[in-house]
């Protein structure tokens, strides 16, 4: 337990010195992964290994260096939280692949490694009535098909998409442009509780305590991308900052998907722009699904399963090893094969085992899909 603290206390101080993940990845190399060796490194090992860091960033590693995390520690302890690291089994899969991935995210709520199954949800924060409903039903046909929702947290779409998720009992993580013990917006703090006891999780790369500033919302944007499979953009004018989660997305190889809407407003023209700039036009979760290849076992009607999860935890570790390489796009056996280090007559009693299961199914081309 005390070199559980210990540990989390490292990726706290690291979190605290706020520095890009471009720079402090390559650092944590240096140091084989070990926060605690690169804090203990002097000053004088910093500028030596990244001689761009500024003046101020040698400041605030200094400062952060020897103070207490005490009261971080008992906060992470009293509201279910935790800290991310990069090589936590449980660290978003899609986000691992970014070069700018943060080398830890803190958490409140807890993450499943089903989430890597996800669609961001984002638009604008004032959004007519037109916008906000069709968030909250694109986010509840989602989570219907075992889908997890993502967005940002902020007023308008970002709200309705979260709301739309719990609604059907589905999960759902919300990325912060501040830290996770922050309730921003303030009037989300119900929501932000509901999603943290058991339907999801906060995130964020920023240090407990950090308050929100406007260029916080631009950086957390890659990250909401970065997690999911596509991003869906409900109702966004050309100004939204839900552009920039699109631009990212399309950066970062994602799917972007937009609702048309109507033309008189200008509530609509940045979901326009997108799809003549080549996003997917989507009228119903369909289009989404069919677009990313999804195969799903679940009809739209159903509630979310809760029997799925303990079935997954109390697999035998060869059936959860290959489970958890297997998408919901279909994976050939001879590539599990090579992803699993299985041979052949093993991996065809693991994924028959996972059919009868109800976990698997196989598809034409000797592959195999993850059923949610």
């Amino acid at each position: 337990m005390a070199e559980l603290k210990t540990k989390t206390e490292e990726w706290l101080r690291l979190a605290a010195m706020e520095l890009p993940p471009r720079r402090i990845r390559p650092l944590l190399d240096h140091f084989q992964g070990d926060p605690g060796g690169l804090i203990a490194a002097g000053v004088s090992s910093w500028r030596e290994l990244a001689p761009d860091l500024t003046k101020k960033q040698l400041e605030r590693v200094e400062e952060n260096q020897s103070r207490s995390f005490d009261k971080e520690l008992a906060w992470l302890s009293d509201n279910n939280g935790s800290v991310v690291p990069f090589d936590d089994p449980l660290y978003p899969a899609n986000l691992r692949e970014l070069p700018d991935a943060p080398p830890i995210l803190i958490a409140r709520g807890k993450l499943l490694p089903e989430d890597k199954f996800s669609i961001a949800i984002v638009g604008s924060r004032r959004a007519t009535s037109y916008g906000l409903s069709l968030s909250r039903r694109f986010a509840r046909d989602l989570v219907n098909h075992g889908l997890t929702v993502v967005s940002g947290g902020a007023r308008g779409i970002d709200t309705q998409a979260h709301l739309g998720a719990l609604e059907d009992g589905g999960r759902t993580i919300a990325f912060l442009g501040c830290g996770v013990d922050i309730n921003y917006p303030a009037d989300n703090r119900k929501l932000f509780n509901e999603i943290a006891n058991g339907h999801g999780a906060l995130l964020s790369e920023f240090a407990l305590g950090v308050r929100p500033e406007p260029w916080r919302f631009p950086a957390r944007n890659r990250l909401i991308s970065g997690t999911s499979m596509g991003v869906l953009v409900v109702e966004s004018p050309v100004d939204s900052g839900s552009l920039i989660t699109a631009r990212e997305a399309g950066d970062q190889g994602r799917d972007v998907f937009a609702i048309p809407g109507p033309i008189d407003t200008g509530r609509n023209a940045g979901c326009h722009r997108l799809i003549q700039d080549g996003a997917k036009l989507v009228e119903s979760v369909d289009d989404i699904l069919v677009e990313l290849g999804i195969l799903t076992l679940k009809s739209p009607e159903s509630k979310a399963d809760e029997s799925v999860s303990p079935a997954i935890a109390n697999l035998p570790p060869d059936q959860r090893k290959i489970l958890d390489l297997l998408t919901l796009q279909p994976k050939q056996v001879q590539t599990i094969m090579q992803e699993s280090g299985f041979n052949a007559p093993q991996v065809s009693t693991i994924v028959t085992m996972l059919e009868m299961r109800g976990l698997a199914r196989r598809v034409p081309g000797n592959a195999f899909v993850r059923v949610l």
